[in-house]
């Protein structure tokens, strides 16, 4: 079928109204089944992994809200001797670490892997196994990491982690480690979920599905997936750049040796501010889901709310230095992000007064869902206006550092965050067995979590004011904050009973029987069709942003099978594509199912990342060398040929099976990939302008640059490999590829090799000052893709020898060329900024 008829108007009436085969449905559940007993590890299906997601999420909140207790209680009294000093670090740190990085971003991922698909009209998202690896290395490497706490290990220097005091000189023990490794593949997973909601998003939804009709909460998520793409590299960046000197002495963050600990917060808070909104936008788009549904009427100012998440966005990149207002950066600078920090205010409110007027309009029942969300727009309210405060340059100079900061921040997040995931819990949880939540324990739950919450944090206002300051274990009795702080731990185990009272209840509600979950709360968004592991019967097609409102009868449609791909086409599991802003039928994607093979490559990741750090390195490498297997072996059988060329997926509708080039949804997941890659490459770009930028002269005396033939000769050769991968685009199915792509391997290699021959001869030692620790980084950063590529090189080649590379079967070529023309790109980028930089500072 041609491209121009794939792209007609969508039919007006039911795409599917011949009477079905009596093996349709049949074929369709056994393709999609969930596999049972231990094998239930090898499930990749969106359902399963979004569900273990969610509950894994959970886990952590419940754990770090124990370490939250355990602090409030030490600070109950004055010289409580609960927990000693070491103890106190250990338990604050994981406290914020947990919370942060184990419960708030992998929960708003989780959700979203759990909902979006059926939202969205998909069968699932495009990447399944990448979805239940990036579970699995978070929930083997999260567990592991906060067990460090049973051993004395758990890091101590704080959630942000500042140097110098977690520089070896101050933290010389692992506990430090710890945190930089584990963390960082954790956020090396976060983005891997990222990338694929972005395509999902973007490529699966429903036909008919156009940007404008498409749920509120799809467009949060993947304005976060965007955010987390240009975020998350920064810390991982940074976390690289500390665990280097930690581990080879490689002194970017040393002052005497002319580093710059501001460094550190310039990196973390790159990431760490846009992470709040991060936190927050798909709360956001719940609300704006979940209201509309209250009230019994469509969401008013729906543009204008999406205009505000975009909006959100770019002005969350301008705050990062909104906590740095007390560390010395000009005056220019902060008058620039404290206008910033007031300006995010605007289409914050531009969604809050959406809410209201929706629900003014609309007839409002208080459902436990209702009232958390009440209770998240008093809360978060607050918190915003407290976040205005601390944006005024003078007060922010005198509360900095004190407990006002840590009620602000409790007020935004747990406000912003926490009652909104609470309010969907109790919305969504029917999808699960049909049975909601007691809606007499949700009253209880509600008003002992909103009145624990209260108690407990907002005196915190108070005692910073009264000069109380942050991440002190104990104070002195005539400081006066002694009823303040037994106040807030009162209200802390209120809340905390709150919290117990919900679990207590969702456990209750879970182990009661199945039944059909129907659409309890007369929602309006397609997650509430009849769904089973295969999603709905019928992918729908939608013709507004209110479908099940706006078109009756849809869901006895779907169920019957009237609309598109009502079957299994290729016996195996299958959605269709369609084009990212029209939402036309593009191609039929068809899915990898159930594999241990992406538990192997996580379990395997996780135990090398968390082994190299306690030294065990024969087990790590062990750990490394299975991840590695896995993932070759992964990948081997996924870019097979399709069985069929062309699909039925309606009685009208003709698609082929599969794409390449840029209509491949893997050719953008690789172009989403490589921008995260750039990314973590300009944070390395901007330490070492940084660094250069403090000195009085650059080079500094000890240090010298290797003379320009070398780069000049480098970068040659890397043009060579990727003019040779360019070639081998157009010679796909001839005997020769396999020479030309090993050809092209080693002219990349060595491109590299004789770069580094240049900084030999020029006596770069990254250990005598940190000017040359950020070239050495660049440089091993280059490195890393060069080892890549040849591995990727030598892949290439046996897929070729072994007939596996075909026209039709081209995905890792092309997408494995991207790559190679970045690494040629960063490589010329990174001589160039190496050399001119310093031509600057003269």
């Amino acid at each position: 079928m041609t491209q121009t008829a794939i792209h007609a108007s969508l039919p007006k009436g039911l795409p599917s109204s011949l009477p079905r085969p009596e093996d349709e449905l049949p074929r369709l559940k056994k393709a999609w089944r969930t596999p049972t007993g231990l094998r239930f590890l090898t499930s990749v299906n969106n359902t399963s992994i979004g569900l273990l997601y969610i509950g894994t999420a959970l886990l952590f909140f419940l754990l770090a809200g124990v370490l939250g207790l355990l602090m409030r209680t030490q600070l109950a009294v004055p010289e409580n001797a609960l927990l000693s000093a070491s103890v106190y670090n250990q338990v604050f740190t994981m406290h914020g670490t947990v919370m942060m990085f184990l419960f708030a971003i992998p929960i708003v991922e989780a959700l979203a892997v759990y909902l979006l698909p059926n939202m969205l009209g998909a069968r699932d998202l495009p990447f399944p196994r990448l979805s239940a690896y990036a579970f699995w290395a978070y929930a083997i490497g999260g567990l592991a990491f906060f067990c460090t706490l049973f051993f004395g290990l758990a890091p101590d220097g704080g959630w942000f982690m500042y140097p110098p005091l977690t520089g070896k000189q101050y933290s010389p023990g692992l506990n430090a480690d710890f945190w930089l490794l584990g963390i960082g593949f954790i956020e090396i997973s976060a983005i891997a979920g990222a990338i694929e909601l972005i395509v999902g998003i973007l490529f699966t939804r429903a036909p008919g599905m156009t940007l404008a009709r498409m749920p509120v909460y799809a467009w949060a998520m993947l304005v976060v997936a965007v955010m987390i793409v240009f975020a998350f590299p920064a810390i991982i960046a940074g976390t690289m750049l500390l665990e280097l000197e930690r581990a080879f002495d490689w002194p970017f963050f040393i002052a005497e040796r002319g580093g710059d600990p501001i460094l550190w917060q310039h990196l973390f808070w790159f990431f760490g501010h846009p992470e709040v909104y991060i936190i927050f936008l798909p709360a956001a788009g719940m609300v704006s889901t979940m209201i509309p549904t209250i009230a019994g009427t469509p969401l008013v100012g729906r543009r204008a709310i999406i205009v505000a998440l975009v909006a959100v966005c770019f002005f969350s990149f301008a705050l990062w230095a909104h906590h740095m207002f007390t560390a010395g950066l000009g005056v220019m600078t902060m008058s620039f992000v404290s206008a910033a920090s007031m300006a995010v205010a605007v289409p914050t409110a531009i969604q809050v007064f959406g809410w209201i007027a929706t629900l003014w309009r609309g007839k409002v029942v208080m459902t436990a869902p209702a009232l958390f969300l009440a209770g998240f727009m008093f809360i978060f309210v607050l918190g915003g206006l407290t976040g205005v405060m601390v944006a005024v340059l003078p007060f922010d100079w005198q509360a900095h550092d004190t407990y006002f900061i840590v009620a602000h921040l409790h007020y935004v997040l747990v406000g912003g965050m926490v009652f909104p995931v609470f309010a969907a819990l109790y919305y969504w949880l029917p999808l699960i067995k049909g049975q909601r939540m007691s809606e007499r324990l949700g009253k209880w739950v509600f008003w002992l979590m909103f009145g624990g919450f209260n108690i407990a944090f907002f005196p915190m206002h108070i005692t910073g004011l009264m000069g109380m300051p942050r991440r002190v274990y104990t104070y002195q009795a005539e400081m006066g904050w002694d009823a303040l702080n037994m106040v807030s731990t009162v209200g802390a185990f209120v809340l905390a009973a709150g919290v117990l009272l919900f679990v207590v209840d969702a456990v209750r509600t879970l182990r009661r029987p199945e039944q059909p979950v129907g659409n309890p709360w007369n929602a309006s968004t397609l997650e509430w069709l009849p769904s089973e592991d295969y999603a709905t019967r019928s992918i729908p097609q939608v013709h507004s942003a209110d479908p099940l409102w706006d078109q009756p009868g849809l869901a006895e449609q779907v169920e019957a099978g009237q609309h598109y791909l009502p079957g299994t086409v290729s016996g195996g599991r299958e959605t269709i594509a369609t084009s990212p802003i029209a939402g036309k039928p593009l191609y039929l994607l068809i899915l990898p199912g159930d594999s241990w093979l992406p538990f192997i490559a996580a379990a395997g990741t996780a135990g090398f990342f968390l082994l190299l750090t306690v030294k065990m390195m024969v087990t790590a490498w062990a750990c490394g060398i299975a991840a590695v297997v896995a993932t070759v072996v992964w990948l081997w059988g996924s870019d097979r040929v399709p069985p069929i060329l062309d699909a039925k997926v309606s009685d009208a509708l003709v698609l082929p099976v599969g794409a390449r080039g840029k209509l491949s949804h893997s050719w953008w997941a690789t172009i989403i990939m490589l921008v995260v890659d750039a990314t973590i490459f300009a944070s390395l770009v901007f330490a070492y302008i940084h660094i250069s930028m403090r000195l009085e002269v650059c080079p500094p005396p000890s240090a010298s640059l290797p003379g320009r033939i070398w780069p000049m000769l480098s970068g040659a050769l890397l043009v060579a490999g990727s003019a040779l991968m360019l070639l081998g685009a157009r010679g796909i199915g001839k005997r020769w590829l396999p020479w030309l792509v090993l050809a092209a391997t080693a002219c990349t290699a060595a491109g590299f090799l004789v770069d580094l021959h240049g900084y030999g001869l020029a006596g770069l030692d990254p250990r005598s000052q940190a000017w040359s620790a950020t070239i050495a980084a660049i440089v091993a950063y280059q490195g890393f893709h060069v080892v890549v590529l040849a591995i990727a090189g030598v892949y290439l080649a046996a897929r070729a020898w072994s007939g596996r590379l075909t026209g039709r079967s081209r995905a890792t070529f092309d997408n494995t060329a991207l790559m190679w023309h970045y690494t040629t790109l960063q490589g010329i980028l990174g001589a160039l900024a190496v050399h001119v930089v310093p031509l600057l500072m003269e």
